[in-house]
């Protein structure tokens, strides 16, 4: 039962298909190939026989006008015993042989002038089972008939000797084809299960599962690695959404509780109108807090879904920053630290500009956050530089601050990350991952390095590629 199951499994596959169209398609060429060289053949040996006897025709007329019947007796009886000769024939009308080599002839073959294909016995080989011939039957003065031929039996071996090849060899073909097929095919199957083993496991629950490669290089090899880099984002971003579940369970239930606590509190022990206004507001506070943090949330998801790719459009990267450092450059002022601006314009990115400068806003908020210097009355440095690099562009911020491990670099651009020396800041924990996300989007990438002291930030992004104008100006046209 199990081999009738296999087998019918191998019936049904795409594989086993294709070879039997194959094996259909190139017997039929075959077999048409074959068949037309073999036609091919017999006609030229039945036009070789016809030429042939066209000549011996001419040439017997020629001898029948020169001496009349008796010196064409005698030159048919001279050839008929020569080795190579042909089929002769002279009888009279009634049918009675005059001379030849011709024996037991029906007279219906006589009956009519013209070619045809006769079956016949030769007088000096009577033993013999009879043979094939083409002959010409001609009509001569006082009723005498004439039949000059030629024997086509090798046309007949001919087409023997192809048919039998053709025959085993097309069935050797489809059975070697069908073996071949089925074993190919059980090949193929066998990656094929593998891949849906390693899917069932996978959605089963099993993540880490991965599609076997064979190291081969083939459509499977491909498909498999493609596949498993998908398998890997796929898993990516189910722990990732895993520890983003986790940090907003355990990050937000502690500004959630407080704002709770407060409200139980006010109305404990407010009395006056002046205590229900400031629980009011800090209420609010609390509020707006928690509202940040899900826009937060809520564009870092929308970013990561590529939803900015159809407003992308050329822009200028050197007038964002520009931008952004004169918006913070009060702020900073106002922490005790120096804003440092080298930017080198115009730097034409394809990108969208408000998430861009919501990215750079990010970068500059937390340098002023991180950046400001522990010593009263001294002053710290933040350095915002944009330049391009042959196809890139490269924006740098750093600040002189306590930086950030190098262990701890890669972690702190997930979401809801937060270091302890930053826990008494204000903050979520999302402006890296949106940073890290808008870069991304834009087909850039980020890199977090030691200032020395301090955190220096480097995105690099494509540059827009500049777009000759077609039509140069002649100098005529620039002289106007």
């Amino acid at each position: 039962m199990s081999f009738v199951t296999s087998l019918g499994k191998l019936a049904r596959t795409t594989a086993i298909k294709l070879i039997a169209a194959y094996l259909l398609v190139f017997a039929v060429f075959a077999g048409s190939l074959i068949g037309y060289l073999g036609w091919h053949t017999q006609r030229l040996v039945t036009r070789q026989a016809s030429e042939s006897i066209q000549a011996d025709t001419d040439f017997m007329k020629s001898q029948f006008e020169r001496g009349g019947i008796s010196r064409l007796v005698q030159v048919v009886n001279r050839r008929s015993r020569a080795p190579d000769a042909g089929l002769l024939l002279l009888t009279s009308f009634n049918g009675e042989p005059l001379a030849g080599n011709v024996l037991n002839l029906p007279l219906n073959f006589l009956s009519q002038e013209g070619w045809q294909e006769i079956d016949y016995l030769r007088s000096d080989d009577a033993i013999r089972p009879p043979s094939r011939a083409l002959v010409h039957v001609i009509y001569l003065p006082g009723e005498f008939r004439l039949l000059i031929g030629r024997d086509i039996v090798e046309r007949e071996e001919l087409r023997k000797i192809i048919i039998g090849p053709v025959v085993w060899g097309l069935a050797l073909l489809v059975v070697l084809g069908v073996a071949g097929g089925i074993f190919v095919t059980r090949r193929v199957l066998k990656r094929i299960d593998q891949m849906t083993a390693t899917s069932e496991s996978i959605m089963a629950g099993n993540l880490s599962g991965r599609l076997s490669v064979a190291g081969t290089g083939d459509e499977f090899d491909r498909l498999a690695l493609s596949l498993n880099a998908m398998l890997e984002r796929i898993e990516a971003l189910m722990v990732g959404l895993k520890q983003v579940s986790d940090n907003i369970a355990h990050d937000l239930k502690t500004p959630l509780t407080r704002l709770r606590n407060r409200a139980e509190d006010a109305l404990r022990t407010a009395r006056a109108d002046d205590d229900w206004r400031a629980a009011t507001e800090q209420t609010i506070d609390e509020s707006d807090g928690l509202i940040r943090t899900f826009d937060a949330l809520l564009m870092i998801a929308r970013v990561e879904a590529g939803q900015g790719q159809s407003a992308m459009q050329p822009v200028d990267l050197a007038e964002t920053a520009t931008g952004v450092a004169e918006l913070y450059e009060p702020l900073a002022d106002e922490q005790g630290l120096d804003l440092d601006v080298a930017i080198d314009g115009p730097l034409m990115v394809r990108g969208v500009r408000e998430l861009l400068g919501q990215a750079l806003s990010n970068l500059v908020d937390n340098a002023i956050k991180y950046g400001a210097p522990d010593m009263p009355g001294a002053r710290g440095r933040i350095a915002i530089a944009a330049s391009r690099e042959g196809d890139t562009v490269r924006l740098l911020v750093a600040d002189g601050g306590t930086g950030i491990a190098p262990e701890e670099r890669a972690h702190v651009l997930q979401r809801f990350v937060r270091l302890e020396k930053s826990r008494t800041q204000p903050g979520s924990g999302l402006g890296l991952s949106l940073v890290a996300a808008v870069v991304h989007l834009h087909g850039g990438s980020i890199r977090l390095e030691d200032n020395e002291p301090g955190l220096r930030v480097v995105i690099e992004l494509p540059a827009e590629v500049e777009v000759a104008d077609p039509v140069a100006a002649s100098p005529e046209d620039a002289a106007l």
